[in-house]
C-alpha cells in the first residue's frame, strides 16, 4: 500500500506476515507484521474484536531496531488513516481459516 500524506511524503507499507484466529466464543484475534519505507523499525499490530464488527488494536515493535519517534508517527498515521487501518486488518482477515 502506498499512501501520500503531503506532496513530498510518500510512505509504502510492506506486510511481512499476517494471521487471524477466531475462538469458540467468536472472539477474533489478528496480527500483522509490517515495515514502512523510510523507517528503521518493524511493527506488529494486533487486532481484537468480540464479534468481528468493532475492532481494537495495539501497535508494538516487532524487530530489533526500535525508534520511538517512528512508533509515535506510525500510531498517529494509523489513527488518522482509515484506509491504512483497513489495509492492515484485511491482511489479517484474509488469513482467517475457513
Amino acid at each position: 500500500m502506498t499512501e501520500q500524506n503531503s506532496p513530498q511524503e510518500v510512505k509504502e507499507v510492506h506486510i511481512q506476515q499476517a494471521q487471524m484466529t477466531r475462538d469458540e466464543n467468536g472472539v477474533y484475534l489478528g496480527q500483522v507484521v509490517f515495515g514502512v519505507n523510510g523507517h528503521q523499525s518493524v511493527y506488529e499490530i494486533t487486532f481484537h474484536s468480540k464479534k468481528g464488527k468493532e475492532w481494537d488494536y495495539s501497535l508494538h515493535f516487532a524487530g530489533e531496531s526500535r525508534v520511538e519517534e517512528e512508533m509515535l508517527e506510525m500510531d498517529s498515521w494509523i489513527e488518522e488513516n482509515d484506509d491504512l487501518f483497513d489495509y492492515l486488518l484485511d491482511a489479517a482477515w484474509n488469513k482467517l481459516p475457513e
